[in-house]
């Protein structure tokens, strides 16, 4: 069995005495001062997470567009230069293969960026599927590192870094600039519920820029993050994860978010047929956030039931919310069962705990 890879940043991670752990063939850092103690800062003034597992898929060439509009859901064509759009590619079957983000950096060019248990798979299938269009196809997850400062305080952290002016920057959008004098480019986006950047930079300037964030952000309290506070922001947000609230057997209607699929665009895709019928005849089971009202937090996996004991569901993600204060999960149920406010249990290790479907997200920085 091969060792697992080590992002450029390791050394950095070791020094501030990271707890690791092995994630998608990588030794990633799993937490530092603890997972609250990070998660509250992401919250409260940010954190900075090392994301260098992360798959990034350049597409260049004139079929560029259209390529990608055969291969994912998205209207890639209809991506504007320097912006990003949030989408999914799909099997035949509509099943989720992976959730993506895919940037235009230039009229003939793209950067997709996969999950690091599925970059492979991506990787592959675009390959395949961009194969009888007129573009160049290169993996270069291997060159970038990719680095995310988020939180409330990330733009004045970032701000003295960089000549970009980044109230122009809008969210979901990426721009060549510099951060420390490294070229990067330059993301609005995150998987946290909190403003903040990411930021791809090469492998040889990681250290560079991670180190002038560390030191810009000290004043305002930033803290390194790892994993696991990233798994607890990231389901407040109500924003999921693949293996848990998508998966090949599961559709983007399932989880509710059938607006990533544009039916309405002129070209064919991989899957079109399939989610055209889901999207005429709503899938059994929908995806709710649960609300628990004891101590004990759902988990992945945890059968739901109505008061009667009848199975009615299965929890994808839960954990206590540093946030909130009280558990929370979110979990597929049926559509009899879906409406805010109604009463459900979970079988937490043979005893019923109550929980109340609530709106997701659980947690919104807006309200």
């Amino acid at each position: 069995m091969s060792s697992p890879r080590q992002t450029p940043l390791h050394e950095v991670h070791q020094r501030l005495g990271a707890t690791f752990t092995e994630f998608a063939g990588w030794e990633m850092p799993l937490r530092y001062s603890g997972d609250t103690a990070e998660h509250n800062a992401v919250r409260n003034t940010a954190g900075l997470f090392d994301l260098t597992h992360m798959g990034e898929l350049r597409l260049s060439g004139p079929q560029a567009a259209e390529a990608l509009d055969y291969a994912l859901v998205a209207n890639a064509s209809g991506i504007r230069v320097g912006r990003a759009r949030y989408t999914m590619i799909c099997d035949e079957a509509g099943g989720v293969l992976d959730d993506l983000i895919v940037y235009r950096t230039a009229e003939d060019e793209f950067l997709v960026v996969a999950n690091a248990a599925n970059a492979a798979t991506v990787s592959a299938e675009l390959t395949e599927r961009t194969r009888s269009f007129r573009v160049d196809y290169t993996d270069l997850s291997s060159e970038y590192a990719l680095i995310a400062v988020q939180g409330p305080a990330a733009p004045e952290i970032l701000a003295p870094l960089t000549d970009t002016d980044l109230t122009q920057v809008r969210y979901f959008a990426g721009y060549p600039s510099k951060v420390a004098d490294c070229d990067i480019l330059l993301a609005r986006t995150g998987y946290t519920g909190e403003d903040g950047f990411e930021l791809f930079t090469s492998t040889a300037d990681a250290a560079t820029v991670w180190n002038a964030l560390s030191e810009s952000g000290a004043p305002h309290g930033l803290q390194p993050a790892g994993l696991a506070c990233r798994d607890t922001l990231r389901l407040e947000a109500g924003m999921p994860l693949h293996g848990h609230e998508l998966s090949t057997d599961l559709t983007p209607f399932h989880a509710n978010l059938g607006r990533v699929v544009r039916l309405d665009k002129s070209a064919d895709f991989v899957g079109r047929a399939a989610l055209a019928a889901v999207a005429e005849q709503p899938p059994r089971r929908t995806l709710v956030g649960l609300r628990g009202t004891g101590r004990r937090a759902p988990r992945h996996g945890y059968r739901v039931l109505d008061n009667d004991g009848t199975e009615v569901g299965v929890v994808t993600s839960g954990a206590p919310s540093p946030t909130l204060g009280h558990p929370i999960a979110m979990a597929y149920v049926d559509r009899a069962n879906a409406e805010p406010g109604t009463e459900l249990q979970v079988d937490i290790r043979g005893k019923a705990a109550a929980a109340e479907v609530v709106d997701l997200p659980f947690y919104n920085r807006n309200r």
